[in-house]
């Protein structure tokens, strides 16, 4: 990978240092329908508030689906689109608003979303792909090209693919894709029994 990680401070997984945010993708390495398969079953898989995965996912690949393909990046900032034109795979995780079983609001719904879409890029990077999360979207488009119901919510945009030649990109998000990756340390956002106890 072009891009440096600072050390952890405790020992982790190495697929949680080989997930990262590229923008720089492979336009001529295509995904596999395995491949995606297998990332959007970890998704399947991850929890949820009284297990009822409210998380949907809309996949478009190119390959298969272009002009379904065409409509999502057309959705994304214009910023994101400039690099994410590049990746094979472009999905937009939604959540339902509310519980299936009683209608009424699920406050967890959001988070639940995000904890599939998580297990998803974490399956990426274990198959040797990138991804990309994006918040940088028209929602109220993706509703509209996708006929998204009333009850559920675009929670953010996903590219994946293959890491890709830097140089496609421009200076600035070169810059950004060689840039030492950071984190706070554990002491900033970790309380010991009660809040800002260090």
């Amino acid at each position: 990978m072009s891009q440096e990680q600072e050390n952890s401070e405790f020992i982790t997984h190495e697929l949680f240092k080989k997930r990262w945010s590229t923008r720089a993708f492979d336009a001529d390495k295509d995904v596999s329908s395995q491949d995606l398969n297998e990332c959007l079953e970890a998704a399947r898989w991850a929890p949820s508030c009284f297990g009822v995965e409210p998380w949907r996912f809309i996949v478009c690949h190119k390959t298969y689906e272009p002009e379904a393909w065409k409509k999502l990046l057309a959705c994304l900032a214009p910023k994101n689109q400039e690099w994410a034109q590049f990746a094979p795979v472009l999905l937009m995780a939604c959540t339902h608003k509310v519980f299936e079983h009683n209608g009424k609001a699920n406050a967890w719904a959001e988070y639940d979303a995000g904890a599939a879409s998580v297990s998803l890029c974490l399956q990426a990077a274990a198959l040797g792909l990138m991804s990309h999360q994006m918040g940088g979207f028209d929602a109220e488009a993706v509703c509209k090209s996708f006929a998204v119901p009333q009850d559920f919510k675009p929670m953010a945009a996903i590219a994946l693919g293959y890491h890709g030649d830097l140089s496609q990109l421009d200076e600035d998000f070169q810059k950004i894709e060689q840039a030492k990756r950071k984190r706070k340390p554990l002491i900033d956002i970790t309380f010991a029994g009660g809040w800002g106890k260090r």
